[in-house]
């Protein structure tokens, strides 16, 4: 497993080999020895996986709160996003900036984004899957939302706003700088 760093250092890009021949391919995509060597030790204790049929599809910006605050391993099986990590760490350095990333089926990357993140992405394709792990069970009551399209965030989703297709809940999440409830 290769870790390649983004501009915010607790935001990380995991590239596992794929090893292919004229049957296929083999990858070995979650290791736990493999991520405590590359500093991640944690226990994921769920995996879910989402589909979405259309392009502009998106999802987030979700969290949820103590004490079931979430890491996420994040994974495409089947077409592409745009993937958005958003620091929400009162007091970091990088507090209020975003990593975004091209994860895809073609690419075979991962995203880690760790607690005290907010997370989201935007579907690039049609009929896109997303497999992610989580160290935290999903907990509806801790779970908390930012605007997808605050313009003090400033993220680009890699589509025209007029293309985002959100749930009735996602379009309700306050901006930024009226969220009480981060880290």
């Amino acid at each position: 497993m290769e870790l390649r760093p983004t501009s915010i250092p607790d935001v990380m890009v995991l590239a596992a080999p794929k090893h292919g021949d004229h049957r296929g391919f083999f990858s070995e995509v979650y290791s736990r020895r493999a991520l405590h060597e590359l500093g991640i030790d944690l226990e994921f204790v769920q995996d879910n996986h989402s589909f979405s049929a259309q392009r502009g599809v998106l999802r987030g910006l979700h969290y949820q709160i103590a004490p079931k605050a979430q890491d996420k391993l994040v994974r495409v099986i089947r077409g592409a996003i745009r993937d958005v990590a958003v620091d929400i760490r009162r007091g970091s350095p990088t507090f209020g900036r975003h990593v975004a990333v091209e994860l895809s089926a073609e690419n075979w990357l991962q995203l880690f984004v760790p607690c005290g993140f907010a997370h989201g992405f935007v579907t690039l394709t049609p009929d896109v899957e997303v497999i992610y792990k989580v160290t935290a069970d999903y907990a509806p009551e801790l779970e908390r939302g930012i605007r997808w399209d605050d313009p003090d965030l400033a993220i680009d989703w890699g589509i025209s706003p007029a293309e985002a297709i959100l749930s009735a809940r996602d379009l309700t999440h306050p901006r930024f700088s009226d969220v009480a409830d981060l880290f």
